[in-house]
């Protein structure tokens, strides 16, 4: 079969011939049909993100996919070959300990024990086949009117869902999306509508993205643009969301000040919840009297539960959630050095995939 290799960060990219993988127990062989591409490929590819942890040595990058089951292992018991599928990256080992080791296949490790289990599941889905543990795997079964372009686009939702239930959004809440305009974060916003807010507030600082935003999401959506004061960014958040949410989703990649997500978070009802779930590269400083008066809960979520895409699967099929509202951009599979110049530069409501 036909992979992209990498010869680590930063090392040789290159399309080469490879040996299709063997199906071990466990496991299942997914032909690859899509397979969306992380806004930051390039830079990671060209070793400028050093703070993730490939596997070593070569290896086939490529997180989120969709295709079809050529062959499964032993041990595999309901899934089966020709069944269409979504693939993640998200791995979790399965042994019964306090903290197991966790991964994103084709991306990173992360933590004490995260290595040995990179080792074994090392290649992602940037290749015309791609074998995967049967616990990344969800069936994707009746959706047969969305092509495999469209269904590539459930990565962009998948994330902010993770949040959004960890953080128990009620239907009938506020809930405050900050930073709005990014990729997950309108994805968010989206999510919110599905889940039954009774008004999302979409906070950012692009005035016009965030107007594209509120027109996708609806009547329920409220744009708001945020100044970098925190006081005056919480008065607008509590004006735009009735006097105040009840959830805060903070989805902000890379912040370079704090001022936003504080805004969020004082822009909560007592008793709020605030969702923690992007980047930032200063210190959170909290008021602890504040936080302790106001019984604000604040949590932090990384990735989503092993049942998220089912759940999430489930609420396309049922006509809850529109996935259209994000376009997908495709492009053929030895494309990739020009798809990862696309993805970087795509806007929130494209995705950029590859399709062997």
């Amino acid at each position: 079969m036909k992979a992209w290799r990498l010869d680590g960060l930063g090392g040789t990219l290159a399309f080469e011939d490879v040996p299709l993988p063997s199906v071990r127990p466990g496991s299942v062989l997914v032909r690859i049909e899509a397979s969306p591409l992380l806004t930051y490929l390039k830079p990671y590819v060209e070793g400028k993100l050093p703070f993730y942890s490939p596997p070593l040595g070569a290896f086939t990058p490529g997180t989120n996919g969709v295709g079809v089951i050529e062959a499964v292992g032993q041990d595999v018991w309901h899934l089966r070959p020709g069944q269409r599928v979504v693939c993640s990256p998200h791995f979790v080992a399965g042994e019964h300990v306090a903290e197991p080791a966790q991964i994103l296949i084709g991306l990173t490790a992360f933590g004490p024990g995260s290595e040995a289990v990179q080792s074994d599941w090392r290649d992602g889905t940037l290749a015309e086949f791609a074998l995967a543990p049967v616990a990344t795997i969800t069936p994707a079964e009746g959706l047969d009117s969305h092509d495999a372009s469209q269904l590539a686009v459930l990565n962009r939702f998948i994330v902010p869902f993770g949040g959004l239930l960890r953080g128990r959004l009620a239907a009938g809440e506020t809930l405050i999306v900050n930073g709005a305009t990014g990729a997950f974060g309108t994805a968010a916003v989206l999510l919110g509508v599905a889940l039954g807010a009774g008004r999302v507030v979409a906070a950012g600082r692009n005035t016009a993205t965030l107007n594209e935003v509120a027109r996708a999401g609806g009547p329920r959506v409220t744009p708001v643009h945020l100044s970098g004061d925190v006081a005056a960014d919480t008065a607008s958040l509590r004006a735009a969301a009735g006097g105040g949410a009840h959830l805060a989703f903070d989805m902000v990649g890379q912040a370079g000040d704090a001022n936003a997500t504080l805004a969020s978070l004082t822009s909560l009802h007592r008793n709020g919840r605030l969702v923690l779930m992007g980047s930032m590269t200063t210190p959170l400083p909290l008021s602890y009297s504040d936080v302790m008066r106001n019984n604000w809960e604040i949590i932090g979520q990384f990735m989503y539960p092993a049942d998220a895409y089912c759940r999430l699967i489930g609420m396309v099929r049922a006509g809850l959630l529109e996935i259209g509202a994000i376009r997908p951009r495709s492009f053929p599979l030895a494309a990739l050095r020009e798809a990862m110049e696309a993805a970087g530069g795509a806007g929130n409501l494209e995705c950029v995939i590859v399709q062997p």
